[in-house]
């Protein structure tokens, strides 16, 4: 590279401002702000002078995921019934526990501490476990049906899908205590779903809008 008479570079048109001593050495020539900000770019922002990336990628007024042309933002209850249903069994599963441990406890507190009464206990858990996570999931597994069934008829999603599930799913499954077993039921059901909607909309009834998770 040719020199000119002064020493510096034929190309230097920029000289080293005070300060001129960068983290790595001395020198090199200082850029204004206004100097990188106003360099011209086809279809994007003047370059950040303190990032090398254009500053509008780093704005983020979207959502940062992408969804399917048509889909919703919120899941349906077919994606629901997956969360809906392990819940369930694993509430279930817990409570059981529990019962069964104090039940177990009960049953056997004329006992000694020995290996039969930590056997009687142990087995009185897994049972309870297991029985009430099959009636949890059970339930579960018939109100997702229902809510997915009824969902796909109507071509709706609202509390009446809600609703009338709980009231299908509580009929259903004490229908085999006849009829009057059925309808209570369907009254537990009905209520439960009921309520279950209330509560989903209570800041809309109360005026303020509602709080999504």
């Amino acid at each position: 590279m040719d020199k000119d008479p002064s020493g510096s570079s034929s190309t230097g048109s920029r000289s080293p401002g005070p300060g001129g001593f960068g983290l790595f050495g001395s020198g090199g020539p200082q850029y204004s702000n206004t100097e990188l900000s106003g360099v011209p770019l086809t279809g994007m922002s003047p370059i950040s002078p303190y990032l090398n990336v254009d500053p509008k990628y780093l704005l983020q007024d979207t959502d940062e995921f992408i969804l399917p042309t048509g889909a919703n933002k919120t899941r349906g209850r077919f994606e629901l019934a997956f969360f809906t249903i392990g819940g369930c069994c694993i509430t279930g599963a817990v409570f059981g526990a529990v019962n069964g441990l104090r039940m177990g406890l009960s049953d056997t507190r004329n006992l000694a501490w020995s290996k039969p009464r930590n056997v009687q206990i142990l087995n009185m858990v897994t049972r309870q476990g297991a029985t009430w996570a099959n009636t949890l999931g059970s339930v579960a597994l018939l109100y997702s049906a229902f809510g997915v069934i009824i969902e796909k008829a109507r071509g709706a999603e609202d509390d009446l899908n809600t609703i009338v599930a709980g009231t299908m799913t509580g009929v259903l499954y004490k229908s085999p205590g006849g009829l009057r077993g059925a309808a209570r039921g369907g009254l537990v059901g009905l209520t439960l779903s009921g309520l279950y909607a209330l509560y989903s909309n209570w800041d809309r009834l109360k005026g303020s809008s509602p709080t999504r998770y």
